[in-house]
C-alpha cells in the first residue's frame, strides 16, 4: 500500500487526550499527597518516633535524596519504556513506602518507607510530563506543566487540610494507612487506561546501546545550555516554598512565630491556593509571550528573597500577620516560577531526549530543598531553635543560583534561537 493511502493520524489533543492525560496527573496528585504529608506531621513524627530537628529533618532528606539521584535514572527510562511502564513502578512503590510509614515501629523503618516513597514519587513528574507531549501539540507545552503543578499543589492542600485534621483526629497509624487506599485506585485507573500515546502517532524506534546510549544521552542533554539553565532556574525558585511547606512551615510558625497549629495550618493552606491561581497565570503568559520566561523567574527569585527577609529580621519578638500572609503568598508562586525550567530545557531537546533533559531540570529544586532542609535542621539544634539564623541559610543558595542562570542565559537563548532557525529551514525542504 503506498504511503498516500494510508488513513492520516488524528491531531494531537481533545478529550481523549484529555482524558488519558488526567490519570497521569491524578498518580502526580497522590504522590505530592504521600511526599507533603509529613510537612502538617512533623511535630507529631518528633514525639512519634523521639527525635530531635535534625533525625526529623533527615525524612525530608532522605526523601529528596532518593527523588534527586533518581531523576536522570527515571529519564531514561521514560526514553526507553514509556510512561505507563514507569507509573506503574512508581504508584506501586510510593504506596507501600506511605503504608509502611503508617506501620513503622521505629525510626530506622520510618526512614526507610520514605525513601521508597521518594523512589516512587521520582519516577511522578516526569512521566506526566513526557505524557502530555506525546499527547498534546508542543505549543501547549508550557500550559500543560503548569497545570500539571497545579494539580500536584491540590495534593499538597490535601495534606494541609484534610491529613492535618485527620492525624488529630484518628491518629497517626489510621491516616497514613487509610491514605495509601488513593495509590491503589490510581494503579488501578493506569492498568486500564492509560496509554502512551495516541495512535498514529507512535514515537519513532530507538536505538539502546547499554551504557553507551546512556552516557550519551545523559552528555548531549547536558551538553545543551538550555538544559543547565533549565535545571538552575528549577534549583533558585523552588527550593524557599518546598522548605516551608515539607517540613520547616509548621514548627517556624508555631514555634518562632507563636501561632496555633490551626493558624498556622491555614497559613500552609494560603502558599498551596496561592501557587494554583500564580500557575495558571505564568502558563497563560508564558503560552502568550515566551520572553517572559526569564523576567519572571528572576522576579520570583527576587520578591522571595526581600519577604524572606523582612520575615525572619523583622525587629519584633513575632512578624506581623500581614507580613507572614505576604510572604505565604509569595512563597506560592515558586513552585510555578521552577516550571519555567522545563520551557528552557523541552525546546533545547529532541523528543528522544525529553526524559533524560526533563530529569536533569527536575534535579534542581530538590538538590537545593534536601541541602536547605538539612542546613535548617542542623543550624536550629547547633543554635538553640534560633529560626533567623537557620533560615538565613535560603540566600546562600539563591545567590549561588542567581550566579549561573545570569552566567547561562545569554548562551541558551542564543542556541535556542539556532535550533528554531534549524527546524524551519527543516520544515521548508521537507519533501511533499
Amino acid at each position: 500500500m503506498s504511503s498516500a493511502a494510508l488513513p492520516a493520524p488524528r491531531p494531537l489533543g481533545g478529550r481523549r487526550a484529555a482524558f488519558v492525560w488526567s490519570i497521569g496527573v491524578g498518580v502526580y496528585f497522590v504522590a505530592v499527597i504521600f511526599r507533603t504529608s509529613l510537612g502538617v506531621a512533623g511535630l507529631d513524627a518528633a514525639e512519634r518516633f523521639h527525635v530531635n530537628a535534625s533525625a526529623l529533618s533527615t525524612f525530608s532528606i532522605l526523601q529528596l535524596l532518593v527523588y534527586a539521584g533518581m531523576q536522570i535514572p527515571v529519564g531514561l527510562m521514560v526514553d526507553r519504556l514509556g510512561t505507563k511502564k514507569v507509573l506503574v513502578l512508581g504508584t506501586v512503590l510510593f504506596t507501600v513506602g506511605q503504608l509502611g510509614f503508617a506501620l513503622s515501629p521505629s525510626y530506622a523503618t520510618a526512614l526507610g518507607s520514605r525513601a521508597l516513597l521518594g523512589c516512587g514519587d521520582a519516577m511522578t513528574f516526569i512521566s506526566v510530563l513526557r505524557l502530555g507531549s506525546r499527547w498534546f501539540p508542543a505549543k501547549h507545552g508550557p500550559m500543560i506543566g503548569q497545570v500539571a503543578a497545579l494539580f500536584g499543589m491540590a495534593g499538597n492542600l490535601v495534606s494541609t487540610i484534610v491529613i492535618a485534621r485527620s492525624l488529630h483526629g484518628i491518629g497517626w497509624t489510621q491516616t497514613f494507612a487509610g491514605s495509601s487506599l488513593a495509590g491503589v485506585v490510581v494503579l488501578v485507573l493506569v492498568l486500564l487506561f492509560l496509554r502512551d500515546h495516541p495512535e498514529g502517532h507512535e514515537p519513532p524506534p530507538a536505538h539502546h546501546a547499554g551504557a553507551a546510549f546512556v552516557r550519551r544521552q545523559i552528555a548531549e542533554s547536558w551538553g545543551e545550555p538550555g538544559t543547565r539553565l533549565g535545571m538552575w532556574v528549577h534549583f533558585t525558585t523552588q527550593f524557599p516554598a518546598m522548605v516551608f511547606l515539607l517540613l520547616w512551615g509548621m514548627p517556624f510558625l508555631v514555634e518562632a512565630q507563636g501561632l496555633s497549629r490551626g493558624t498556622a495550618g491555614e497559613l500552609l493552606t494560603l502558599v498551596v491556593l496561592s501557587n494554583m491561581v500564580v500557575g495558571l497565570v505564568y502558563g497563560q503568559v508564558i503560552a502568550r509571550h515566551h520572553a517572559a520566561r526569564l523576567p519572571l523567574a528572576l522576579g520570583t527569585v527576587g520578591a522571595t528573597a526581600l519577604l524572606w527577609a523582612a520575615t525572619i529580621a523583622y525587629p519584633g519578638a513575632h512578624a506581623p500577620m500581614w507580613l507572614l500572609v505576604t510572604l505565604c503568598l509569595v512563597l506560592g508562586a515558586c513552585g510555578p516560577a521552577s516550571m519555567i525550567g522545563f520551557d528552557f530545557s523541552r525546546p533545547a531537546n529532541p523528543p528522544e531526549r525529553q526524559g533524560t533533559a526533563s530529569g536533569i531540570t527536575n534535579m534542581g529544586g530538590f538538590i537545593a530543598s534536601m541541602t536547605t532542609l538539612l542546613a535548617v535542621g542542623v543550624l536550629l539544634d547547633a543554635t538553640g531553635d534560633n529560626y533567623r539564623i537557620a533560615f538565613s541559610s535560603v540566600f546562600f543558595l539563591e545567590a549561588l543560583g542567581l550566579a549561573q542562570i545570569l552566567r547561562l542565559r545569554a548562551r541558551a537563548q542564543r542556541r535556542e534561537r539556532d535550533h528554531l532557525v534549524a527546524s524551519r529551514v527543516e520544515a521548508v525542504h521537507v519533501p511533499v
